[in-house]
């Protein structure tokens, strides 16, 4: 990874959170994302997906990205800047209008008791984007139409008056309010009818086009990633196990885990956001979590002695990074 910051919009470097579960007098180090680094260019717009099971770190990742929660250890800079540094509201409304989030439920967006009109018209006043020569109904009309939407289809209704599909879109309307240069998406259509999931996504495609805005968008759902990304990162128990290219790493996985998944026809799955007070994990998921050497080795039906005994090394394959010990012969390492 080029490690110029001048040149990158995002540069996350060895970033990890870890947890402690269990009794006080047995706690158990969970690492629920473990030495993350990747970068995402200043000039280059693109939608850079992270995706993996229920369970792999991506919320928790999301929460550190969005300054909502502390790594234990690593850096974020944005811009050039550490955001685990901020510490005086100026910088946080700065990096708060710059990067926003698009949340799973778009009903936690919105506040029911308030219309949403007046949501959007606030969070413009509050970030002084408004012109003093607009009132609420021009501005809106004016905002709205850009996204295809009309400022007559909300105008005093409440948020349980949408549909999850309007609401998700009025919710991407809302973050684009303050002009972001970076969204970050947690499963943003994983709520939301089938039918309309495309319009949503074509909705990030169309950002990206136009207002040359980047998109991190956090799935389960490998087909809408397929989709919607440039760039994918698959995540397995806090580790990135391979990154590249979408295509590349959808059509001709590499990692035997990227394997798996794209053989699998992953179902829904509603992920609960992991809490600094306390994380609950399966059976399966804390064997992983806790085992030395590759996280996939129970699973793995290409696993080797090593696979066992040690972490494997990050090697570049095929234009793309893949953390596996089968790759160990080649010369290329990160």
């Amino acid at each position: 990874m080029n490690d110029d910051k001048n040149n990158k919009l995002l540069l996350v470097k060895d970033l990890t959170k870890i947890f402690s579960i269990g009794p006080v007098l047995s706690k158990v180090k969970i690492f629920a994302v473990n030495k993350v680094s990747f970068d995402i260019d200043l000039n280059k717009p693109e939608i850079f997906t992270i995706a993996g099971e229920s369970g792999s770190g991506k919320s928790t990742l999301a929460r550190m990205l969005l300054g909502l929660l502390k790594p234990t250890y690593g850096t974020i800079l944005y811009k050039g800047k550490d955001i685990t540094q901020i510490n005086n509201s100026k910088s946080w409304k700065w990096f708060t209008t710059e990067v926003q989030p698009i949340f799973q439920n778009p009903f936690e967006t919105f506040s029911p008791l308030n219309k949403v009109e007046d949501y959007l018209y606030d969070t413009a006043k509050n970030y002084n984007i408004i012109p003093k020569t607009k009132d609420k109904s021009s501005f809106l009309k004016e905002y709205l139409s850009i996204f295809g939407l009309s400022y007559d289809e909300i105008k005093g209704r409440y948020p349980h008056e949408f549909s999850g599909g309007q609401l998700q879109r009025l919710s991407i309307a809302r973050a684009l309010i303050t002009n972001p240069s970076l969204l970050i998406a947690d499963e943003p259509v994983s709520m939301i009818d089938a039918s309309l999931r495309m319009s949503v996504l074509n909705l990030f495609k169309e950002l990206k086009k136009q207002f040359n805005v980047n998109v991190i968008y956090i799935t389960h759902d490998l087909s809408t990633a397929y989709y919607i990304s440039d760039r994918i990162a698959i995540m397995l128990r806090g580790n990135i196990v391979e990154m590249g290219p979408v295509e590349k790493v959808l059509e001709n996985p590499l990692h035997p885990y990227t394997q798996l998944l794209r053989k699998s026809i992953l179902e829904p799955i509603i992920e609960k956001s992991i809490m600094e007070e306390e994380i609950k994990l399966s059976v399966l998921e804390e064997k992983e979590f806790t085992a030395i050497g590759c996280k996939f080795s129970g699973r793995c039906p290409n696993i080797m002695d090593i696979c066992k005994k040690k972490e494997p090394q990050e090697y570049v394959v095929d234009d793309r990074i893949v953390k596996c010990h089968l790759y160990a012969d080649l010369l290329m390492k990160v």
